[in-house]
């Protein structure tokens, strides 16, 4: 009877695994700019995506963004919208989609696309000078958005 207990509980962790797939680029369904649906299936965590906002090699948000938050971060930018208070202002789905893609809500954004792999005029591969190869992906993955997107959410006024 353990063993019975025991399989079924892992065959259910399994399935509930199989279940939390991550959504490609390609694959992300937006609704009036905001994406309700987890990208990756896992709970972002916002000290990760605290990291990936004020990194320059990661996301770089700070590069056209201010955050109070990310005060030890040098040289913030003044193009983009004040995030204090960005989770007020948006909700998780609203975020997700921002970060996604903003031009989805935002036709005239300036704002790159973090999680978008078609469509573009003419990509580049990286800093090479090169025309983007096969093996051109998003500029953050599925699990960085969320974790972006669980750190905005934690940006209270």
């Amino acid at each position: 009877m353990k063993i019975l207990v025991i399989t079924t509980a892992l065959v259910g962790g399994l399935t509930s695994v199989a279940l939390a797939e991550e959504i490609s680029p390609t694959g992300v369904n937006f609704s009036e700019g905001a994406v309700e649906q987890s990208l990756s299936g896992t709970a972002g965590d916002p000290a990760t995506g605290r990291i990936i906002v004020g990194d320059k090699g990661q996301g770089n948000c700070v590069a056209c963004h201010q955050v109070s938050d990310l005060a030890e971060v040098p040289f913030q930018g003044e193009i983009g919208p004040i995030l204090d208070g960005a989770g007020e202002r948006w909700s998780e789905a609203e975020l997700r989609g921002i970060v996604a893609n903003a031009k989805v809500m935002f036709e005239d954004s300036m704002m790159p696309s973090f999680y978008k792999t078609e469509g573009f005029i003419r990509p580049g591969n990286a800093y090479t000078g090169e025309a983007a190869d096969d093996t051109f992906g998003p500029l953050l993955s599925a699990q960085q958005v969320e974790d972006v997107v669980a750190y905005l959410v934690t940006l209270k006024k």
